[in-house]
Order: structure tokens, then C-alpha cells, then sequence
């Protein structure tokens, strides 16, 4: 059952998977493999927190989510621009993009960690599979393990298959720029007026 919820919830194209597919046909899939890094250490940092720290503080405190959801609604738009700006790749160029492997890395990160939808999740979801009688720590990390190798693998697939698209749309660049953009921009206004904490 684990598997099939967070399966649907991978295949799913949301926010996380706009970013690679954008970041891939732009820069490339080795580049992207940071930015799914990024996504997954921000998703082991929140599974944990609200398992063992503040899942509690959430449901008490809703006002802090809205801030979290203010704070990522800000930086989609944020992508969405940097996105719609960004120049596809040449095919056959061999142009380094300045871009760094820190900012990939940051952009997976604040997706995921700014993401009201994660932080609702890992709460929701994961205390359905936990006994809290028994050794609920190793549980809890076969859950966690299971859910960031194929969080991560999901996200390298959607790369890759961006890329293999990519011959597709070189004859129209800014097609993918467009609807990527134009996907965080409606993402973003979704999460305003839907995700009310």
C-alpha cells in the first residue's frame, strides 16, 4: 500500500518534476542528478522533523505552514522566471553553463523543502505505516529509504526522458521554457488559493 501511494504521488507530475524536466533540456541530465539530490535531503529533513520533532507543532500551529506556503509560492514564480529566461542547450555544444552544482543542489532543496504539500504528507502518510509500539526508528528509516531511492530515481527518469525529447523540440526552443514556466506560474497560484492551513 506505501508502495502504491508514494508510486502515484512520484508519477505525478508536480513541482520537483517541472524543475528537472526544464533543468534537463537545459542543462543536461548529469547536472539534474544535483538538483534530485537537493529534493531528496530536503524530503529526509522534513520526514524527520515531523516524525520526531515538530509533527505535533504543525496541526497547532497552522499559520506556520501558511508562511512556508507564501515562501514557496515566492520562489516558483521566482523559477518559473529564471526558466522562461534560460537558453536551451545546444545539442552539440560543448558550452559549460556557469551555473554551479550548489545551485542546482538549492533549487531541488527549496522546491521540496518549501513544498506545504511535503510537509503535509510525511504526517498525513507515513504514522499509517509506523508502530509506535514496536521499533518505530528502523521503521521509519525503511520507509524513508524506500520513499528518497524511488523519489530519486523517479526524478532521474523524468531527466532522462526530457532529454530524449529534447531532439524533438530544438526546432522550437522556447516551447519547453514556455510550458515549464507557464506550469510553476499555475502551480504557484493553485497553492494560494487551494492549500488554506
Amino acid at each position: 500500500m506505501f508502495l502504491q501511494i508514494i508510486l502515484f504521488l512520484f508519477i505525478t507530475p508536480g513541482t520537483p518534476r517541472i524543475v528537472i524536466i526544464s533543468y534537463s533540456m537545459n542543462y543536461g541530465v548529469q547536472k539534474c542528478i544535483w538538483t534530485a539530490l537537493g529534493d531528496v535531503t530536503a524530503n529526509i529533513i522534513q520526514a524527520t522533523l515531523v516524525i520526531f520533532v515538530i509533527g505535533s507543532f504543525f496541526s497547532d500551529n497552522p499559520n506556520f505552514l501558511n508562511i512556508v506556503k507564501w515562501i514557496g509560492v515566492i520562489y516558483l514564480l521566482y523559477l518559473a522566471y529564471d526558466i522562461y529566461n534560460s537558453r536551451l542547450k545546444d545539442i552539440n555544444s560543448n558550452n559549460i553553463k556557469s551555473k554551479s552544482f550548489l545551485s542546482f543542489f538549492k533549487d531541488g532543496f527549496l522546491v521540496a523543502g518549501t513544498s506545504p504539500k511535503a510537509w503535509m504528507f510525511f504526517p498525513l502518510i507515513f504514522p499509517q505505516f509506523i508502530d509506535f509500539n514496536s521499533n518505530y526508528v528502523i521503521q521509519f528509516l525503511i520507509l524513508i529509504s524506500t520513499y528518497v531511492v524511488l523519489d530519486f530515481l523517479s526524478l532521474v527518469a523524468y531527466a532522462v526522458l526530457a532529454q530524449r525529447l529534447i531532439i524533438w523540440i530544438k526546432a522550437n526552443p522556447r516551447t519547453i521554457n514556455t510550458i515549464s514556466a507557464s506550469v510553476l506560474v499555475i502551480i504557484a497560484i493553485i497553492i494560494v488559493f487551494i492549500q488554506q492551513y
